[in-house]
């Protein structure tokens, strides 16, 4: 049996301001979890986020973020490679997925975002990496 969120004591995941779904997703995946939604506004947040708290995956919308959600999924892989990340887009062509594998994205979703879909990569994230079944059904 995989363990419950029991080796840290808070869980946080940092995401782009975006406009998709946050309450939804609030509401559905991440309060009922105890899980801490952490929002960044630009590139540079996401930094200075990452370097004052424990993170363990940052959701980067690529349709929100300026220069582009790839450049701070760069950001964030320079400074801060183990941190997991999942990529959002309405764009989910051969070339953005290729640049995604290249940076190491753990998954692609595309928009509008289906939060069962959501809710099931980061289960499978949290799996491979933190051994949880937290975001289990």
């Amino acid at each position: 049996m995989v363990a419950q969120w029991s080796q840290f004591d808070e869980v946080n995941v940092l995401a782009s301001a975006a406009n998709w779904a946050w309450p939804e997703a609030v509401r559905d995946i991440f309060r009922p979890r105890g899980v801490n939604l952490l929002v960044a506004e630009k590139a540079s947040d996401f930094v200075t986020i990452i370097a004052s708290r424990r993170i363990h995956t940052a959701i980067v919308d690529a349709d929100a973020d300026r220069p582009g959600g790839l450049a701070t999924v760069k950001v964030i892989r320079l400074g801060y490679p183990r941190v997991p990340c999942i990529l959002l887009t309405s764009n989910t062509d051969k070339d953005l997925l290729g640049k995604a594998l290249q940076l190491e994205v753990f998954g692609v979703v595309g928009k509008p975002v289906d939060m069962d879909i959501l809710r099931e990569l980061l289960n499978r994230l949290f799996l491979k990496k933190y051994n949880s079944n937290l975001f289990a059904r």
